[in-house]
């Protein structure tokens, strides 16, 4: 293969890192932007369009192998217009071509490789294309010269299949509104769903490859809750346990890898997303709130020490990705030879290491081993003859020296562009966090916030999809930009209770319903009128490997109106879950997110005011007590006694509720009906749900 050129084209200057590792292929790359477009029309070529992102290792294989070849840039840029995205910056792009390919061929993936008019109406789509024949795929320069000649020869069939083909895609993207109200019946067959395709031996949905699947577990600890099913947690606890000792898992720096390739978490695609480790997070958080289990926190504390060490930016934002190749190997970063382990570790310390994590000479994947654990550290403790204390105080010392020597080796690239939607879903975790497991988290949580409502809001108050270091923001936000972050500052207030959390969640939201909501059918467009859109516009109501906008939409209207009182809000939500009702039913396991909301929903929603003198020590007790019950239906409000007057005024819930007797008090409503007020600590503890971690000195 020969080398890539020197120079290098358009992509040099744009602000995702993806683009700029093509910034010096040969290819005469454009980014998705007018220029290429108008000479696309102007020329009467066809547009050959690639997307991916910066972690996708199938990426760098085919620009390692195509796209920094000269002679298949030339045939590209001789019939082509070329234009790279990264789907993480421009995910509408993504998404409707996308639509394209699972059509035409049934399944999808990155690289994805699509062929436009230049009207961008797709007629050929396809994957991943090796340099020569193989895999019983055609050769990628036999695609673009056979592509090229059609164009040539057939140009009016081609462009009448593509109209054809477009004409499918906006008919997809509508969605008809119906009448009737959401059922627990609705939740019901998502339970049904669920335990069906619940892997009972290792854990987790289906067979390999196997995702984490973090929204339908955190659903089926909602639906183990309504419908008082026990098996639904312990099906979530087999899952988080096989998975916190499976190779998915980091275990000497913390933090899950993408996904598994087989059905036993044993090898990872070696990825690590911020979104996959913030839904994780949120699981195990609140399985920890159900179960008490101490594996649970530790998983937690352990991926979020990665996101503060690894994927943070020093003002507080949180970088996208970490690749998972290496010194061009994938993997190689996290997996070890035994004589690595044991030149680390010395022969002794290095046995019991091995014993515990599966390191052989042989290796467990292509020669080297992947660390993982089969067993429990007493089962573990027991065949070696030792304590359970002795064997985490000796693997704690081992992972200590094997991280240290680790970061010595070259370190997987980081895509360090900081994405809205991401970073909320993050800073909710972080939230989440500091409500159960201590402050520190919340103070995390709000310095992230800070940071997106400083640097990704642009004059008017709109959000921005992305922020990078020496570019600043880009592309104007998407729906789930502005609904993550909504859900996230709503949470972040619960957790501080600083009004001004909740004031920029309801200005957010007026933006969203100004910008995004459809009045003639209900729900939200993934676009607002400020994108340039490609076919048409849809609503994005299927959680992919982010949730849904629509779906953390509506649970971030649902509490707001709890809240706040405006009842529009949930009237806006309301129709939402209408109208992807019929979907919901028929594929729960694509909208998990959306039934977590519909959960929500159907309540009761316990709605929460405490007053009392914050400093107190019977209060803090008290809002511990109310932070650490898991309690999918409630919504908080807090206000210090001497604040209770203009705190009313931004948060209603709070509007007319006084201390009794002195000392710290709660107003619970549930179902439009309103307790007697509840005085101290003994007097919540009657009323709330037992938990097992209620107790717990705070870290």
């Amino acid at each position: 293969m020969a080398e890539s050129q020197a120079t290098t084209n358009r992509l040099a200057g744009e602000s995702s890192p993806y683009l700029r590792q093509h910034a010096t292929n040969p290819v005469d790359w454009y980014p998705w932007c007018d220029e290429a477009l108008q000479r696309a029309r102007r020329e009467n070529k066809p547009i050959f369009l690639s997307v991916g992102y910066a972690a996708c290792h199938w990426c760098h294989v085919m620009e390692h192998e195509s796209f920094a070849d000269p002679e298949t840039a030339a045939v590209m840029n001789q019939h082509f217009i070329n234009i790279k995205v990264d789907r993480e910056e421009r995910p509408d792009i993504d998404q409707t071509y996308m639509n394209a390919v699972l059509a035409l061929r049934g399944q999808g993936g990155w690289p994805m490789s699509v062929f436009l008019t230049p009207d961008l109406e797709p007629f050929y789509v396809g994957t991943y294309f090796p340099p020569t024949d193989r895999f019983g795929m055609p050769s990628f320069r036999r695609v673009l010269e056979g592509v090229a000649q059609a164009w040539r020869e057939r140009r009016d069939d081609i462009r009448q299949a593509a109209e054809e083909i477009a004409r499918h895609l906006r008919e997809g993207a509508q969605v008809e509104a119906e009448e009737g109200d959401i059922q627990p019946e609705l939740l019901g067959i998502a339970l049904h769903v669920l335990e069906r395709s619940y892997d009972s031996v290792h854990g987790g949905f289906g067979q390999a490859p196997k995702f984490p699947h973090a929204i339908e577990l955190r659903l089926l600890l909602r639906l183990a809750r309504r419908f008082d099913y026990s098996r639904a947690i312990d099906m979530v606890q087999h899952t988080l346990r096989q998975m916190a000792r499976g190779g998915i898992y980091d275990h000497l720096g913390g933090g899950f890898h993408r996904y598994s390739t087989d059905a036993q978490w044993l090898v990872p695609h070696f990825e690590k997303m911020l979104y996959d480790n913030a839904l994780l997070g949120q699981a195990y958080l609140e399985a920890f709130q159900v179960t008490g289990e101490p594996t649970f926190r530790r998983v937690v504390d352990e991926t979020l020490a990665w996101v503060e060490r690894e994927m943070t930016h020093r003002d507080g934002g949180f970088y996208s990705t970490l690749d998972a190749d290496s010194d061009g190997h994938e993997g190689r970063y996290y997996t070890w030879t035994y004589a690595e382990v044991a030149d680390v570790l010395g022969a002794e310390l290095a046995e019991l290491f091995a014993s515990v994590y599966d390191v052989s000479d042989s290796g467990n994947w292509e020669g080297v081993n992947i660390l993982h654990r089969s067993k429990s550290d007493e089962q573990d403790a027991a065949l070696l003859g030792i304590t359970v204390g002795e064997l985490r105080q000796r693997l704690a010392e081992a992972r200590r020296r094997l991280l240290e020597a680790r970061s010595r080796r070259t370190r997987p690239a980081t895509d360090n562009k900081i994405i809205t939607a991401w970073n909320g879903l993050m800073i909710s975790t972080l939230a989440l966090a500091g409500q159960v497991l201590g402050n520190e988290y919340a103070d995390r949580a709000a310095r992230a916030a800070e940071f997106l409502l400083t640097h990704l809001r642009d004059g008017d108050g709109r959000l921005m999809r992305t922020w990078a270091e020496g570019f600043g923001p880009r592309i104007p936000g998407y729906l789930e930009d502005y609904a993550s972050l909504i859900d996230a500052l709503i949470t972040l207030y619960e957790t501080t209770f600083s009004p001004r959390w909740l004031q920029t969640a309801l200005e957010l939201t007026d933006i969203m319903c100004r910008d995004f909501w459809d009045e003639s059918q209900g729900g939200f467009y993934f676009t607002s009128p400020r994108h340039d859109v490609p076919i048409a516009r849809s609503k994005d109501p299927q959680d992919s490997s982010t949730p849904s906008g629509n779906a953390m939409a509506v649970l971030a209207l649902l509490r707001l109106a709890k809240l706040t009182g405006q009842s529009d809000l949930e009237e806006k939500a309301v129709r939402t879950l209408q109208l992807f009702r019929r979907q919901m039913a028929r594929m729960p396991m694509a909208f998990g997110q959306m039934l977590i909301a519909a959960d929500f929903y159907l309540g009761p929603v316990d709605e929460l005011a405490v007053i009392g003198r914050r400093d107190d020590v019977e209060t803090q007790a008290v809002l511990r007590r109310i932070h650490r019950t898991f309690q999918p239906h409630r919504v908080i409000a807090f206000a210090d006694e001497a604040e209770s007057a203009p705190m009313s005024e931004a948060v209603p819930l709070l509007a007319g509720r006084t201390m009794q007797s002195g000392r710290v008090t709660i107003y619970l409503c549930r179902g439009h009906t309103c307790q007697e007020p509840i005085v101290g600590l003994e007097g919540l503890t009657k009323v709330l749900p037992p938990s097992p971690i209620a107790h717990e000195a705070e870290s």
